[in-house]
């Protein structure tokens, strides 16, 4: 079973697993949060041949790394999901759930243990895997709408600063006129167009329908954290716009 060489690990088994598919090799890590009380119970239920549910590693919040599922195995971590143009994103990806218990707790904080911990599994597996910085994806970007792990309190902006997945510095937020429900035409058909070069799921319209608010918000939760509502104002589309700047021209 493959194991992170940077940390040490403890093996907890699951049998919710299964063969990759296709050849393409893993291009894709995956951040989860539990939305359970404790790692005791998410590891319980990852490891239930019942629950049809797992992933690689789960990380607690006293920095302690588990391993349920070995690397060159299919773990059941994404659900039904998409992300350019792949809908299978458990044969791409290493999935990683953060002990947290989410909306469900009050969004709690993530301890600093705990992102150490993060940081540390997450360099050690982009050491072994090529996996692009666009392609370290929140559960929130593959699956926008169904889930909305590890939410807005995650720290995606320390990651980036390790080395770790795609991030830009988000718009100042202000009072300009926003796009919401509704709204049609070019401006529309911009924002959707963009988000779907990015990866997510959607269909250019040009009509600001409840599946493009659906992906704003997930993109929101991502890059534009300080208010997530899915209403493209100024802060989200000009952060939206940013993403697209080449990575070496990037501050």
């Amino acid at each position: 079973m493959n194991a992170p060489r940077a940390c040490d690990i403890v093996q907890t088994p699951s049998p919710n697993c299964g063969e990759r598919r296709g050849e393409r090799g893993i291009d894709l890590l995956l951040l989860h949060y539990t939305a359970t009380k404790s790692a005791d119970n998410a590891l319980k239920w990852l490891c239930n041949p019942e629950a049809q549910a797992s992933a690689h590693y789960l990380i607690d919040e006293d920095g302690s790394i588990y391993q349920m599922v070995a690397e060159e195995q299919r773990a059941w971590h994404a659900g039904a999901s998409f992300w350019a143009g792949d809908s299978d994103i458990n044969s791409c990806s290493i999935g990683i759930e953060i002990q947290n218990e989410g909306v469900w707790g009050g969004n709690p904080n993530f301890p600093e243990t705990q992102m150490d911990a993060v940081e540390r599994l997450c360099l050690d597996i982009l050491d072994r895997h090529s996996i692009p910085p666009e392609r370290v994806l929140a559960h929130s970007d593959v699956a926008p709408g169904r889930k909305v792990d590890p939410g807005a309190e995650f720290d995606w902006k320390r990651l980036h600063l390790m080395g770790i997945g795609h991030w830009v510095e988000p718009a100042a937020l202000c009072d300009d006129r926003a796009i919401d429900l509704g709204d049609e035409g070019d401006a529309v058909l911009d924002i959707q167009n963009r988000l779907i070069s990015y990866g997510y799921k959607l269909e250019a319209s040009g009509l600001y329908d409840a599946a493009t608010k659906t992906v704003m918000s997930a993109f929101q939760l991502h890059f534009r954290q300080q208010i997530v509502d899915g209403v493209a104002d100024h802060s989200s589309i000009e952060t939206l716009k940013r993403l697209a700047v080449p990575l070496s021209l990037q501050s």
